[in-house]
Order: structure tokens, then sequence, then C-alpha cells
């Protein structure tokens, strides 16, 4: 008797066993399908960081700059979300971009306004700045209205060597930024204190750069006593023929005015002989003429 008690109280508890985890079954299958379409979701929508952003140079993009901070980029997220399921249908990759912390990309893309829009094609730039529904979004890429818009010029382009260093200024910055937070907030050194650390730190920083400068600059154009002494056996000899040319030259001078004074005094003698040669004939004439008269 009682072993058969026994089996039959053990026999029930497996039943109850089975009927509670058919019970849950359902809600297992239900999470399960709640939580699939929200990992799809989130598969449309790709993050473009500062490692991996040379993606977007390939295929069709439409890039969405925001900030968590922005009340405009949280009421445009869920549209953005919706549009990103439309994707894969459109053939084009629904892309976003955290400004807060991607700095190099704000200063790469110039973000000024938050959100802002960008539409790629195999590295060609434009900037959206139609209505923000997906309707909107979908005509935009399945008519093509992005043709109508003219593309970001070479030089300003994420990948041109401007926007790079604009790209590493605004990482410098983003660095400051977040030390300066760290000796107020961590050290506990107070803000005025924090600007003299970073007012001495660039001008440390500004000197060792013109040291350097100095450096290169005196490597590629060497001074006086570090050149050669073929450089001062070929300027000796340039100043020597400069100095015979001139002593030539001087003496070319002195030759001329000898000959010009020369001229002028032979000039004068003959001019003095003849006047002489008249007085002695005039003397003669008075002469003679006297000689007649004591003759009569």
């Amino acid at each position: 008797m009682a072993s058969s008690v026994r089996r039959g109280g053990r026999g029930a508890t497996a039943v109850q066993g089975l009927k509670s985890v058919l019970e849950l079954c359902p809600l297992a299958v239900a999470l399960c399908l709640m939580v699939l379409p929200v990992s799809a979701k989130r598969e449309h929508l790709k993050v473009v960081t500062d490692a991996n952003w040379e993606e977007i140079l390939a295929g069709e993009w439409m890039i969405e700059f925001f900030a968590p901070w922005c009340p405009a980029c949280q009421q445009l997220q869920p549209v953005w979300n919706e549009f990103a399921e439309w994707g894969e249908d459109l053939g084009v990759n629904i892309a976003k971009v955290d400004v807060t912390e991607q700095p190099g990309l704000s200063g790469r893309f110039i973000i000024t306004a938050l959100p802002t829009i960008y539409h790629c094609k195999d590295g060609v730039f434009r900037r959206y700045q139609g209505a923000r529904t997906k309707d909107d979004f979908m005509s935009f890429i399945d008519e093509k209205k992005w043709q109508s818009i003219e593309p970001i010029s070479s030089w300003f382009g994420p990948s041109s060597l401007l926007m790079n260093m604009m790209s590493a200024l605004f990482k410098l910055s983003m660095f400051i930024r977040q030390c300066h937070n760290y000796l107020t907030e961590q050290v506990g050194i107070p803000v005025w204190g924090s600007y003299v650390i970073f007012a001495l730190a660039t001008l440390f920083s500004g000197l060792v750069l013109g040291l350097v400068l100095v450096f290169i600059a005196d490597f590629v154009f060497p001074s006086r006593r570090f050149s050669s002494s073929a450089y001062y056996q070929k300027k000796h000899a340039v100043e020597k023929a400069r100095r015979l040319q001139q002593l030539e030259e001087e003496q070319e001078a002195d030759g001329e005015e000898e000959e010009e004074d020369e001229d002028e005094y032979g000039g004068r003698e003959e001019e003095w002989q003849r006047g002489g040669a008249a007085e002695d004939a005039v003397r003669r004439r008075v002469v003679g003429g006297g000689e007649e008269e004591e003759d009569t």
C-alpha cells in the first residue's frame, strides 16, 4: 500500500511539472518572437565610427549625425529606425554616427547642426536638406532625387587632407576637454588651475615646436660657419674676380679722363700759339710802318 501511494504521488508530481512546462512554452515562444524583430532592426541600422568610416566610401549610404542630448535627434530616431528597415529593399545602407563618441567624424564632416544627414554614393557626398519623414527618405533614394543636389567639393570631402587635419583637431579638442574634466572632477583642481596648466603646456609645446623648426631649417639651409671649405674658396674667387673687374673699370675710366685732359690742353695750346703768332704779325707791321716813316 505504501509503495503504491508513493508511486501515485510521484506520478502526480510529474504530471504537474509537465503541465507547468507546457504553460511556460507559449510564453517563451512569445518572448523569442518579441526579441527577434528588435535584433533585426538593430542589424539594419549600422553604426559608423572613426575605425570603420572608410566603409562608406563604397556603395550607397544614408548617414545620420546625432547626439543623445539633442531633442530634434530624439524625435527623428524612430523615423530613422523605420527607414533603416527598408534599406535592404532599396539597396542602400542606413547608418548613424554619435558625434559625442566620434569627434573625429564630426570634424571630418564639419557638423555644425544636429541632426545632419548625408547621402553618399561611391565616395561622392551630398547633404540631405529635405523633409524628415520615412516616405521622403524612401522617395529620395527610390527616385534618385540626390542627383539634383550638388556634391561636396573634393577639397572638403571627408578623405581630403584638409578634412583629415580637421578630424585631428577635433580629436585633440575632445582630448583636452576630457583632461580638463579629469583634472577638475577627479583630481579636484579648480577651473582656473586647469586653465593655467593648459596655458603652460601650450607655451611649452610651442617652444618645442619652434626649436624643431629651427633645427629643420638649419639642416636644410646650413649657416656659414658650418659650410665647407669649397664654399669659402668659391666665394673668395668670386670676390677676387669682382675686385679685379672693378680695378680694370677704374683704370679705363682714369685713362679716358687723361685723354680728355690732353685733348683740352692741346686745343688751348694751339689757341695760344695762334694768338702769339697774330701778336707777332701786328708788331712787325707796326715796326715796319715806323721804319718807312723815318726813311721819308
